[in-house]
């Protein structure tokens, strides 16, 4: 019998900070900020939990943490230090379970699904192992969630900070009465925004969202997010812990094999790039905010475009419209060599837009319409069985130029 998927999220406590406080004893007990001199512009890169009491948090300007905690010593970041104690940290995980996704220099998802019956099948004492390790040989504390995703174990690790532990329940019904008190902005991908919309439909709490209507909800926010929301109510997440180093890029370039200068030909390939774009971004679970064009003439001069997006996507039809328009500002005005179709800015977390501007002309309104994303499942689905041609798009029907 297979073990149950476990996953912890470990979070060091005010890691910056914190830092500083154990590298100089007099700061200790002191409400410290990391981010350099207050009565210059910045931002807070990190806060001690004595400087957290007066609502000081990070990304806050100096300025107006200065403002509040008028006591707080400020410091300037040693970059440098931090990574070579994180460097520390990150070897106590890999000698846990070598399932390490990294989230940042100070916390990391662990799969220890696998090391489980090394441990008696008790996750805690797999926590509680980290947090003594980390304790004793960098001298900082650390705060563990542990669950049956994702999710769920980055929403834990907060709950008992600092220097703490949080177990989620695994039965469903467990899971929900543990999600239902909490405010609905500790869902993922609800800010602010997203945070008001609900609020205004009465929304507050997770209880809230795990009893709104799926058509409300549908008609709010779109198809898509609202599937989010439902599911993240619930507690489901199967976004895979990645043991490897998150790809910050993805991207397809083809090179004709006589210079083109027939637009059509342009479109079509650029489409066969956004559509294979698209299949890996879904394929590893992730959305692009950013889209690339490059563009490369017939002598040999390369320019490069790029569009940040309002809400990531992996769409490929929302790919493609934004190569195509970025080569239309591009306005090639010599045969093109080479043209590329690159996706940045990825993210395994999507971002619910607002509610979608309703079309006076339109047949159905936006909340009716079906999922893009539903479409281009399924068609990788059809050729990873039948193979790349099983399925295309009309404009890809004709043969395209053979690649170099």
């Amino acid at each position: 019998m297979n073990a149950p998927t476990t996953i912890l999220h470990v979070d060091m406590d005010a890691f910056f900070a914190s830092v500083e406080q154990r590298d100089r004893p007099e700061l200790r007990g002191k409400p410290v900020i990391v981010g350099g001199d207050p009565t210059k512009r910045g931002v807070v890169a990190a806060a001690s939990y004595e400087a957290r009491k007066f609502g000081v948090h990070s990304a806050m300007p100096t300025r107006e943490a200065h403002r509040r905690c008028p006591d707080a010593i400020f410091v300037r970041g040693r970059m440098n230090v931090y990574k070579s104690v994180s460097r520390q940290v990150f070897a106590i995980f890999e000698d846990v379970t070598p399932m390490v996704q990294p989230v940042s220099v100070d916390e990391a998802f662990l799969d220890v699904t696998g090391a489980l019956h090394l441990w008696g099948n008790d996750p805690v004492r797999i926590a509680e192992h980290i947090r003594t390790r980390i304790r004793k040989e960098v001298q900082l504390t650390a705060s563990v969630g542990i669950a049956p995703n994702k999710f769920l174990a980055k929403l834990a690790s907060d709950m008992n900070k600092p220097d703490g532990y949080t177990v989620v329940p695994r039965d469903a019904e467990a899971i929900r009465a543990f999600l239902a008190p909490l405010p609905v902005g500790r869902i993922w991908g609800v800010g602010k925004k997203t945070g008001d919309k609900l609020a205004g439909h009465g929304i507050h709490t997770i209880r809230d969202l795990q009893a709104a209507n799926p058509k409300e909800l549908t008609a709010w926010f779109g198809e898509h997010a609202a599937r989010h929301l439902l599911a993240l109510s619930q507690g489901l997440d199967d976004r895979p812990v990645h043991d490897r180093e998150p790809e910050k890029s993805m991207s397809s370039e083809h090179t004709f094999g006589e210079d083109q200068t027939d637009p059509t030909v342009w479109r079509r390939i650029l489409l066969e790039q956004s559509e294979e774009v698209g299949r890996r971004l879904r394929k590893a679970g992730l959305w692009s905010g950013c889209i690339h064009l490059k563009v490369r003439n017939d002598k040999f001069q390369t320019r490069t475009r790029q569009q940040t997006l309002a809400v990531p996507t992996r769409q490929d039809l929302e790919i493609y419209h934004a190569a195509l328009a970025l080569l239309e500002k591009t306005a090639p005005d010599r045969p093109i060599r080479l043209l590329g179709v690159g996706a940045s800015h990825l993210t395994d977390t999507p971002v619910i837009p607002g509610p979608a501007q309703l079309d006076l002309f339109a047949d159905t309104p936006p909340a009716q319409a079906s999922d893009p994303a539903v479409l281009d499942r399924v068609i990788d689905q059809l050729r990873e069985r039948y193979g790349d041609k099983a399925v295309q798009r009309a404009a890809l029907a004709r043969k395209p130029e053979e690649k170099e």
